[in-house]
C-alpha cells in the first residue's frame, strides 16, 4: 500500500517538476528567442517558460532540502531576471516552519489544487469499438495541437496562445508520449504521458466541446494507463483544482487525494 506522506510528495513533485522542465528545453531549442530556461535550488526546480505561462514556477520547494531565506532568495532572482512573477507550488507537507517563511516575505496563495494518485495496473481495454486512441508522432504535432487548443480554451481562452504550440512542444519532449483519440475516424481528444523515475502524470487532457460525453476520456486515460503498466510505472498522478469534475473524474477513475497545493507567489522582491 502506497501512504500519502512526505516521501511520496517527493516522487509526484519531483515526476511533475521533471515534466515542466522538460517543455522550457523543448522550447528552448525549438524557439531559442524564448529564453526558456530551467535550474536546480534548494533542491527544487524553477522553471522560466515565458511570462505568465502556466508552467513558469518552481516544483518541490521546502521538500527535498529544508527550506531557507537563501533559497528563497535564490528563486526571486531566477524569477525576477525574466521579468516575471515568482511562483511556488507547494505541498503541505513541507511543514509549518516553510509555510511561514513564505508569509513573512509577502508571499500570497493565488491557487488550490489536489494532488492524486493510484497504483499503475494493466487495465481492460473496454472502450466503443468507434473510438480509437494512439500515439502522435511529430508529423502530427500540428493536429494534436489544434485538438488539444480547441477543448482547452474552450473553458481557458486566456491560455489560447500559449496552448497553440503545445502540440509542438509535447510531441518534442522526452518521455512524453502524446495521445489522439478519434471517434469514428474523427479526432476529438487529446491528451499528454510524462514519465519520469516509474511515476506516469495524466495530463494535458482535453475534448473537443463537440465531442464532449463520447467516452474520449475514459478511452485516452485507458490507453494511457496500458501504456504506462507497459513501461515500468508502478504510480500514476494527476493534478485537478480542489473539487472539481475533473477531480471527480479522477476518484471514479480510482485515484486518491495525496495533499492538497496551494500556488503561492511574490510578485516584487521581498524586502
Amino acid at each position: 500500500m502506497v501512504f500519502a506522506d512526505r516521501e511520496l510528495a517527493k516522487r509526484l513533485e519531483s515526476a511533475e517538476g521533471y515534466a515542466c522542465t522538460q517543455f522550457a528545453e523543448a522550447r528552448a531549442r525549438l524557439f531559442p528567442e524564448s529564453g526558456s530556461e530551467w535550474e536546480e535550488i534548494g533542491g527544487a526546480r524553477a522553471v522560466f517558460d515565458g511570462v505568465d505561462a502556466p508552467t513558469t514556477q518552481s516544483f518541490g520547494l521546502g521538500l527535498f532540502e529544508e527550506l531557507t531565506t537563501a533559497t528563497l532568495e535564490g528563486m526571486e532572482r531566477f524569477f525576477f531576471k525574466h521579468g516575471t512573477a515568482v511562483m511556488h507550488e507547494v505541498s503541505p507537507l513541507v511543514g509549518i516552519p516553510a509555510l511561514g517563511l513564505l508569509c513573512s516575505r509577502g508571499y500570497r496563495p493565488v491557487e488550490v489544487s489536489n494532488v492524486m494518485y493510484r497504483a499503475v495496473e494493466k487495465p481492460s481495454i473496454d472502450h466503443p469499438a468507434n473510438i480509437l486512441v494512439r500515439e502522435v508522432g511529430q508529423e502530427e504535432a500540428e493536429l494534436w495541437g489544434s485538438i488539444s487548443a480547441r477543448g482547452w480554451t474552450h473553458d481557458h481562452p486566456e491560455f489560447e496562445e500559449f496552448v497553440k504550440q503545445m502540440g509542438v512542444l509535447c510531441v518534442a519532449r522526452k518521455e512524453s508520449p502524446c495521445f489522439l483519440a478519434e471517434v469514428d475516424g474523427q479526432p476529438g481528444a487529446a491528451g499528454v504521458l510524462s514519465i519520469h523515475e516509474g511515476v506516469a502524470l495524466f495530463g494535458g487532457s482535453s475534448t473537443v466541446p463537440e465531442l464532449r460525453r463520447r467516452g474520449l476520456q475514459a478511452a485516452l486515460l485507458q490507453e494511457r494507463m496500458s501504456y504506462a503498466f507497459e513501461h515500468g510505472c508502478d504510480l500514476a498522478m494527476m493534478v485537478a483544482e480542489a473539487g472539481s469534475n475533473s477531480q471527480r473524474n479522477a476518484e471514479r477513475k480510482g485515484f486518491r487525494v495525496a495533499y492538497t497545493r496551494v500556488k503561492w507567489t511574490l510578485t516584487k522582491q521581498a524586502n
